[in-house]
């Protein structure tokens, strides 16, 4: 009976339930900076989304060689890919520790 060991789950004691929270040092996953490139990142998808509309013809039965040039075919999709990228170096970037 020497050995109390702790029980992850089992009740807890009254006593320790009236404990308060020092808000101060609660550690936030996000910092400014990442916020940043998450705004970054959205820009960046949204950009390449306008820049593929477009390229149609008024008419269905006239061809308009619009549809595939450069901007709708290779810069869109570069930047939607290079904005998902970014957005994920936002999430998986740690804060720096400071001391």
């Amino acid at each position: 009976m020497a050995d109390k060991k702790k029980i992850p789950g089992a009740a807890k004691d009254s006593s320790k339930s009236n404990k308060t929270v020092d808000l101060q040092n609660i550690e936030m996953p996000f910092v400014k900076q990442n916020y940043v490139l998450m705004v970054v990142g959205v820009v960046l998808i949204f950009l390449g989304y306008i820049l593929m509309i477009g390229g149609g013809s008024k008419d269905p039965n006239v061809f308009s060689p619009a549809l595939f040039d450069f901007q709708r075919l290779t810069l869109s999709p570069l930047l939607i890919l290079a904005g998902f990228v970014v957005e994920i170096v936002a999430i998986m970037r740690k804060p720096k520790v400071q001391e």
